[in-house]
């Protein structure tokens, strides 16, 4: 799924880890992990909290999702 690429992307961009992604969304290293290599649908409250820590929009972890 693409939204699982951009979520690693802006990540990376960021300069986070995945323990330190999860820690700051008040979320498991390994939920990030998990989202990240496609094994599972995030919820929307779920993108929207991680965006927030991220300092992007939900519709940019969004794009090209049909």
């Amino acid at each position: 799924m693409q939204t699982l690429r951009l979520l690693q992307r802006a990540r990376k961009a960021r300069g986070l880890t995945q323990e330190a992604l999860g820690d700051a969304g008040h979320m498991h290293r390994t939920e990030i992990s998990l989202l990240e290599r496609a094994g599972g649908d995030p919820r929307l409250g779920t993108i929207v909290r991680l965006a927030r820590v991220l300092d992007v929009t939900p519709a940019s972890l969004l794009e090209g999702v049909e």
